[in-house]
C-alpha cells in the first residue's frame, strides 16, 4: 500500500477529520517487550495496541491490519486522561506451549485445543494499570474502514469485545464525535494535551508539572513468524493526566485540544 503524500499542513492527503473516543477500564496491561520475572506494563497505551483495539472493533483478523495503520495511511494521537498508576498482582497461569495443550473432542470433525488444566499452574507477578483512561484521535486513509469505524462508534457496537491489553481487562469505549483536524495552535510554547512523540528536547520544564519518557512499539509488519515491530516511538507524557508545555513541535487542534499525531 502506498503512502499518502503529505499536504502543506504536514498531514497526509485527505486527513481533514478524525474520530475521537476514550477507552478506559478498571485494569490495563500493555506488556513491555523486555521480559523479566515481573511482567511490566507500558504506562501509555502503545500505538500498536491502539491499532489492534480498533482492528478488533472492526472485526479484522490478527495480523491482517498492519497496512491499515502503516505510516502515511493512518494518524493516531493518544492522550492519557487519568493518573497513570500501577500495582503488582500475582496471577496463576497455564502454559499455552504446544506440549501443554489438550484437545477437546479430538475424534470429531471440530477439535479445539485448550491449556491442559491438569498441568501445574505457573505464578507470575503482573504489573497492571489501575483505572487507566486514554483519549484516542484516529484517522484512516481507507475510507471504507474509516466510515465503518465511525458507524460502530456512533452505535456503541464492536465486532470483538474491546480490552486494555489482556483479554480479561475489559474496556469501555466512549465516543466523542468526528472533528476537523486543524493546524495549530501556534506560539513560542504550546500546552499539548496528548503524548508528544520524539520531543524530549522540546519540553519546557515546569516545577509544577511532572513528565516521563517511554519508548513503545509504533508500527508492525507481517513476517514469516506472524508479525514483527518495524518502528518504535519515544513519547513524552504527563503521568498525572495533564498537559505538557513544549516548544518547536508541530501541533494540531482537535475539539479545542492540542495534539500531536504519529
Amino acid at each position: 500500500m502506498s503512502e499518502h503524500a503529505p499536504t502543506a499542513s504536514g498531514l497526509p492527503d485527505g486527513a481533514e477529520t478524525c474520530l475521537s473516543f476514550t477507552v478506559s477500564g478498571p485494569w490495563g496491561h500493555f506488556r513491555r517487550i523486555e521480559g523479566n520475572i515481573v511482567k511490566q506494563t507500558y504506562r501509555v497505551i502503545p500505538r500498536t495496541t491502539v491499532a489492534g483495539l480498533i482492528a478488533a472493533m472492526l472485526g479484522i483478523e490478527r495480523d491482517g491490519y498492519y497496512d491499515l495503520f502503516a505510516p502515511g495511511e493512518s494518524l493516531v494521537a493518544i492522550e492519557p486522561t487519568s493518573e497513570l498508576r500501577t500495582m503488582k498482582l500475582p496471577m496463576n497461569t497455564l502454559s499455552t506451549a504446544d506440549e501443554h495443550m489438550a484437545s477437546l473432542n479430538p475424534r470429531g470433525k471440530l477439535s479445539i485445543k485448550l491449556p491442559d488444566p491438569s498441568k501445574p499452574r505457573q505464578q507470575h507477578n503482573y504489573e497492571v494499570l489501575v483505572e487507566p483512561a486514554y483519549r484516542i484521535d484516529v484517522w484512516l486513509a481507507d475510507d471504507e474502514r474509516y466510515d465503518r469505524l465511525r458507524s460502530l462508534l456512533e452505535s456503541g457496537e464492536s465486532y470483538y469485545v474491546p480490552s486494555l491489553g489482556l483479554s480479561e481487562h475489559l474496556a469501555t469505549i466512549d465516543y466523542h464525535g468526528e472533528f476537523p483536524v486543524e493546524h495549530g495552535p501556534d506560539g513560542e510554547t504550546v500546552a499539548i494535551d496528548s503524548t508528544v512523540p520524539e520531543a524530549v528536547d522540546s519540553i519546557v520544564p515546569d516545577p509544577e508539572t511532572r513528565y516521563q519518557i517511554e519508548q513503545t512499539p509504533a508500527f508492525m509488519e507481517r513476517d514469516d513468524g506472524g508479525r514483527t515491530t518495524s518502528a518504535f516511538v519515544s513519547y513524552a507524557y504527563n503521568p498525572d493526566g495533564g498537559s505538557l508545555r513544549v516548544a518547536d513541535v508541530s501541533t494540531y487542534s482537535v475539539d479545542d485540544r492540542a495534539v500531536v499525531f504519529t
